[in-house]
């Protein structure tokens, strides 16, 4: 009875427990779900804000029945190859021949420069310059060689005399009265030669055969100059028995003193295959021409 009337008078104190745990766990739900909805909402601000990063997914097409995927057959892939083939095998001998033709052009180029370097050490300096010729055997890659025959590389030097006057009067002309002009120029797969016949210069034109007619023997490689220079000074290693002199007012001649200066001489040069030169006619042959009083130098092809 006791035990009643305490419950009587305090109604509240016996199973308001499970009560109180409701609810806590309530306002638990509400707060995760609270914190949920303001993530979300700060998501789709940044979205909002920086629409780039929405990506959409483009729909899928099905495919298209009822016809079959396009392709090649065994057959055709193999005439489309012989096709290739064929084409390859008649356009490789114009990329050799274009091949070869640029060759002897830049040989051309390349002895022009030296001539012009020559000729224009001669007049800045007030005094005689040489350009030698030498050719040897390009199958030997030793240089320089004494194997015959001597063809397929050429060796150029240039040479200028100390004191400013013509010293090209002894055989071989004296090293102590000379100086070296740069290094040694060497230019493989050319020969030398002299042109004759229709492949001479028959007149004054601006082609290979109109260019100004050049007796044989004003032709580099014609005739042994009386007065040749070697290489190093003072050694034995190259004879430049070929010469193109210039003199302080830009004169040319052939071979140092042994001649006086023409309206032209000229370097004939051809394209080689190894120490083989083309026979009986250069596939493409270069004239390279010397005017005598003005040593201006002009090339000519083919």
């Amino acid at each position: 009875m006791i035990a009643r009337g305490r419950d009587r008078q305090h109604p509240t104190r016996c199973a308001p427990q499970s009560v109180q745990s409701g609810s806590f766990v309530v306002e638990n739900i509400k707060l995760f779900f609270r914190g949920i909805s303001v993530k979300l909402r700060r998501q789709k601000a940044v979205l909002l804000s920086h629409p780039d990063t929405i990506f959409s997914v483009p729909p899928v097409v099905a495919a298209p029945r009822g016809r079959p995927r396009a392709a090649f057959s065994l057959i055709e892939m193999l005439v489309v190859m012989a096709i290739i083939g064929m084409l390859i095998i008649l356009v490789v001998p114009a990329f050799t021949s274009i091949k070869s033709g640029t060759d002897v052009t830049t040989a051309a180029n390349t002895i022009k420069g030296v001539l012009d370097t020559a000729r224009t050490y001669a007049k800045a300096n007030r005094t005689y310059t040489w350009a030698g010729f030498y050719e040897e055997n390009v199958a030997n890659p030793a240089s320089p060689n004494s194997d015959n025959p001597k063809v397929g590389r050429l060796v150029m030097s240039t040479v200028a005399s100390k004191d400013g006057t013509n010293v090209a009067t002894t055989n071989p002309i004296d090293p102590t009265k000379l100086i070296q002009i740069g290094k040694l120029t060497k230019i493989d797969n050319v020969h030398l030669t002299v042109f004759t016949g229709s492949l001479a210069g028959s007149g004054t034109g601006l082609t290979f055969s109109t260019r100004p007619t050049v007796a044989t023997t004003y032709c580099v490689g014609n005739t042994a100059s009386t007065t040749p220079f070697k290489y190093p000074l003072g050694g034995t290693q190259y004879t430049f028995n070929y010469a193109v002199q210039f003199s302080s007012d830009g004169e040319a001649c052939v071979n140092n003193s042994t001649n006086t200066p023409q309206t032209a001489a000229e370097v004939g040069l051809e394209q080689t295959h190894g120490t083989a030169t083309p026979s009986p006619t250069p596939a493409n042959p270069v004239a390279i021409q010397i005017t005598g009083v003005g040593g201006d130098v002009t090339i000519y092809r083919k």
